[in-house]
């Protein structure tokens, strides 16, 4: 297995279901691109109960970053070809609602209620925002740095 950081956008709406021990989970797909025009597609998993709210929260299309334990699998389409795919173990999520509502928490302001779909950044361009600038000589993000990025963004 391969821990991961993998950017794109939700292929369809999460899905929360109950194994046969009782115990709830989440699943997702996600498309993401992997340069030109390929697209590679990840099936994702969750049991922890923040990423399941996270990814609940998502609409079908909405970017996001996910965090976890990779698996690379081959799956065959309709017409006999290989296909690469990436099963996931998500650890955590990172998308734009995410950002906007800690970005308000943290400015004192109500956190809204309903996410944003349909961003105009994708997971990376919010992840490199976030981390890539401000960044101290420890390789902590300055806490105030990202955040104020993204009131152009958002």
């Amino acid at each position: 297995m391969i821990d991961g950081l993998v950017s794109g956008r939700l292929y369809g709406a999460p899905q929360d279901r109950t194994a046969q021990n009782g115990k709830t989970f989440v699943t997702a797909k996600m498309r993401a691109t992997t340069g030109g025009s390929d697209t590679l597609f990840v099936n994702v998993i969750a049991f922890s109960d923040t990423v399941k709210a996270a990814l609940l929260a998502l609409h079908d299309g909405d970017s996001l970053v996910l965090s976890g334990t990779l698996t690379p699998k081959v799956w065959t389409d309709k017409h006999g070809d290989a296909k690469p795919a990436l099963d996931m173990v998500a650890h955590g999520v990172l998308s734009a609602f995410h950002v906007k509502r800690k970005r308000q928490m943290v400015n004192g302001t109500k956190p809204d209620s309903k996410p944003e779909s349909n961003s105009a950044m994708n997971g990376a361009q919010i992840a490199q925002r976030m981390y890539g600038t401000g960044v101290a000589d420890t390789g902590h993000p300055d806490p105030g740095s990202g955040v104020d990025d993204m009131n152009d963004a958002l």
